[in-house]
This record gives C-alpha cells, sequence and structure tokens, in this order.
C-alpha cells in the first residue's frame, strides 16, 4: 500500500518547511496539502497556505485524502477522523512522558525524559502506537527554548529516517509500556503564576523560571502587591568555557 494523498497540518513554520524539503527529495510522486490551524491566521498569511478546521471539515477531509501528517498542529483530531483515515503525528515529547502541552517545559521541571516522537493518533491524547522516537539530554542551564529548538531539530531527523516507511505502510510500531501522563493547558497556564510565598530549594526556583523562559513569548509572571499589575519574570544563562 502506498498513501499518495497527503494532507499536512502543521501550525509550526521550521517543521512545515522541513517537511516540504524531505517531500521534494523523495522520488515518489505525491499529492499534498499543507494547511494550518484555523486561528493562525498570520502563518497562513506568510505560507499562502489555507486554513483548516478539522471538526468541521471532517467529512470532506476524510474523503479527500489518505493520511494525515500532524506537525505541532493545534486542533485534537476528532475520533471518527483518526478511525477512518491513518494520521500520524509529530510529537516534541518523549512519550508517554508529559503527554500534551508543551512538553519540555515540565521535563524541566519533573525531570522526567524529553525527546521527540512519530507516533499514530488514536483517541487519546499523544498516545497511539509508537513508530519512532528518540530523547535527548536536557542541560541545567537549558531555556525552554533551548531544549525545544533541539527537539525540533531531532524531529526532523525521525522525519527523515521514518518518512519512506510511513508512506508505504511499511513501518514497525509499538506500544507504550505505560500511559504516563498529561498536562493541559490550563495546567501551563497555573505554572506560568509564580507563588511568591511558594516554598522550595533554589534549585528548584531556577528550574521553575527556565522552564518558562521561551523568547519571545512572556510566560512566567507575579501580581505586584501594590498596583496590582502584572510582572513578567525570565531567567538568562551564561556559560563560561572551563579555564
Amino acid at each position: 500500500m502506498f498513501f499518495t494523498k497527503l494532507l499536512i497540518i502543521s501550525d509550526n513554520l521550521y517543521l512545515i518547511e522541513a517537511f516540504k524539503e524531505l517531500l521534494i527529495e523523495m522520488k515518489f510522486e505525491i499529492d499534498y496539502t499543507i494547511k494550518c490551524s484555523f486561528n493562525n491566521a498570520g502563518l497562513s498569511k506568510e505560507l499562502s497556505i489555507a486554513m483548516v478546521n478539522v471538526e468541521q471539515e471532517l467529512e470532506s477531509i476524510i474523503s479527500t485524502y489518505d493520511l494525515i501528517f500532524s506537525l505541532h498542529c493545534k486542533q485534537i483530531f476528532p475520533d471518527k477522523l483518526v478511525n477512518s483515515i491513518k494520521c500520524i503525528n509529530v510529537h516534541p515529547g518523549y512519550n508517554p512522558y508529559n503527554r500534551g502541552w508543551f512538553p519540555q517545559v515540565f521535563s524541566i521541571i519533573d525531570k522526567q525524559p524529553i525527546g521527540a516522537t512519530i507516533h499514530e493518533i488514536d483517541e487519546y491524547l499523544d498516545h497511539g502506537n509508537i513508530i519512532d522516537q528518540e530523547e535527548i539530554e536536557i542541560n541545567s542551564w537549558d531555556t525552554s527554548l533551548d531544549v525545544y529548538n533541539r527537539v525540533l531539530k531531532l524531529e526532523v531527523e525521525l522525519l527523515r529516517r521514518n518518512i519512506s516507511n510511513i508512506l508505504t505502510n511499511s513501518y514497525n510500531k509499538f506500544p507504550s509500556k505505560e500511559n504516563g501522563n498529561v498536562n493541559k493547558m490550563k495546567d501551563y497556564h497555573e505554572l506560568c503564576k509564580l507563588d511568591l510565598e511558594e516554598n522550595g530549594n533554589l534549585e528548584f526556583f531556577i528550574d521553575k523560571l527556565r522552564a518558562l523562559t521561551h523568547d519571545p513569548y512572556k510566560n512566567a509572571y507575579f501580581v505586584d502587591k501594590k498596583c496590582g499589575k502584572k510582572v513578567y519574570v525570565k531567567i538568562n544563562f551564561e556559560l563560561h568555557p572551563r579555564k
């Protein structure tokens, strides 16, 4: 079996460009369409690609495509979709640890593995059979952005070594050994609000701040007791070579 009608849904510019290059390298004749999420007008305009609402356009997608790639797509695929079409997710985490939103943020804090995973999509969030995955190391001076950038590069490498087998439906797969844990957007928002009276050692607070440092975004904050305004906080590391 050879998939020929691909839909790539992505909200990440780097992965879109990298995926396009990989497809150009392929010698197969592939009919593919790249779209972004319905609320990502900026990316749609920048790349001149259409936006898609997976839930509202479900029937049209099912009748048009035979394989879907999710590359950091910010939409949950409906059960009917994943049970009708082969759906593959490129996930910036090392399943089953810290499934869901911003895996690198939580992995910096809870010391669980981080990496990249390519897996089939099922009815649960970042849960389906694993096609390939690889772990990366987190350094004590890494911010969320540092880790994320390395994960992005790793995702491209995983795609490069698996894309042919995925397109020909000849890949191997295996289930996660456990269900792991899931972090939702509300968990991340709760993490961003700093409690100035929270107890902990210095390492804990450094880890929390570097986990929430991801330029150009403003993430970690506390509320000033006098003026009631948010004060955003980030941390900067300067690594000096050994003498």
